[in-house]
């Protein structure tokens, strides 16, 4: 039996049927292990696939993705964590490896954005990396193969619905892709560009430093970018993304959204998260949301009401001034654009959550002002001259 086309439920909304995917030629490059996909499952394995396949080539290291909506709520390469992080994202009750860490590090950039993700995997699934699967909330896996202990594990998971995808690592696309809206067909060279070391070599800013760390998380960024719907920028700090701004029609809309949940990233880590005293029975799920309506200030009363009810203490919730203290000691964080800044008000936003690296594009009229707020806050500038749209 060939393996060439999978017929869908329904399309982007249950009303639109028929729905299928196909290949044109030879055969689909995943199988289906276990589940069944729907067709935003497959926009998201797909992409997420492609992100963390680039990862690993670039970085050589393990990495993983969590999708939703096809763009990264998180990315990031396999380093271990700190006790810490750990504890910020509930896994210090885990053994954690390589592809685990990559996994547990991605999903937690955004722990509120990746509930019901799509997961994306550059490596083999182990068991630690499918047990911290198994207890996540999570629509489907994408990897390159399964050991069958770790197989097994997932096809248990939402009593045999969770979805389970391999890829074909080797498989290469045609350099040219078509698309259809509307009854037109668009055609376009594929994106083949990959960010490399290379990209940097061009530093306009006063302050040329771009240590290997920051190299690495400006590559993890960028990476990041190239699948995220744009307007996107991406903040990157130890490995792994930590705010992703994506498909806002304003650069500066852009930043303050991954501003600020790289303010929440940080702001999980603070020492009054770990006091908090949860009920008994409170599902993880429940302590995300929990955690991040303690962190908010946008929060509604009756939000607050229901909030309490997680706590055997009703706990004093962040002062701004705490808040604000405690970004301070946010350093070193790398940003990346998929476009370049037209002013320099991405740049002072930046600066307020610890950026130090920038890698962007470059060509705007007004280079010399945002190259200006890089030298006032000592940051270092790449301008890579690569655009990274993605629609």
């Amino acid at each position: 039996m060939t393996n060439t086309e999978l017929t869908l439920r329904y399309g982007c909304n249950p009303q639109q049927k028929p729905a299928r995917v196909l290949a044109k030629t030879g055969e689909l490059p995943f199988q289906v292990l276990n589940g069944a996909p729907g067709y935003i499952n497959l926009l998201d394995a797909l992409n997420s696939w492609q992100l963390v396949k680039e990862l690993k080539a670039v970085l050589k290291l393990p990495a993983a993705a969590s999708f939703k909506h096809v763009s990264p709520a998180g990315a990031a390469v396999g380093l271990p964590l700190s006790e810490e992080l750990k504890k910020a994202y509930d896994v210090d009750d885990l053994e954690l490896s390589p592809l685990a860490s990559a996994y547990a590090r991605a999903r937690g950039a955004d722990r509120l954005a990746s509930f019901g993700d799509w997961a994306a995997l550059s490596d083999i699934v182990d068991v630690p990396t499918a047990r911290l699967l198994n207890r996540e909330v999570s629509d489907g896996v994408i990897a390159p193969g399964y050991e069958p202990e770790a197989l097994a594990i997932l096809q248990k998971k939402q009593k045999g619905r969770y979805i389970i995808l391999q890829i074909d690592p080797n498989y290469e696309p045609a350099d040219v892709e078509q698309r259809e809206v509307f009854g037109v067909t668009f055609e376009q060279k594929r994106n083949t560009s990959i960010p490399s070391p290379d990209w940097f070599a061009t530093v306009p800013t006063t302050n040329t430093d771009l240590p290997e760390a920051a190299q690495r998380d400006l590559l993890i960024s960028l990476i990041a970018l190239k699948y995220t719907q744009s307007n996107s920028v991406c903040f990157a700090v130890d490995g792994q993304c930590i705010g992703i701004g994506a498909g806002q029609q304003s650069r500066i809309q852009c930043t303050r959204l991954a501003a600020s949940k790289a303010a929440i990233w940080y702001l999980r880590l603070h020492p009054r998260i770990s006091e908090l005293r949860w009920k008994a029975g409170i599902k993880r799920q429940d302590r995300v949301n929990a955690i991040d309506l303690y962190l908010r200030d946008d929060v509604a009363p009756i939000e607050l009401e229901q909030w309490a009810e997680n706590f055997e203490e009703v706990p004093q919730r962040l002062t701004a001034e705490e808040k604000q203290e405690w970004l301070k000691t946010l350093t070193g964080v790398a940003l990346g654009s998929d476009a370049f800044f037209p002013f320099r008000d991405s740049i002072d936003c930046a600066a307020m959550y610890g950026v130090k690296y920038v890698a962007q594009p470059g060509g705007s009229l007004r280079d010399d002002n945002v190259i200006q707020a890089c030298n006032d806050y000592g940051m270092a500038m790449a301008f890579t001259g690569v655009r990274l749209f993605h629609h």
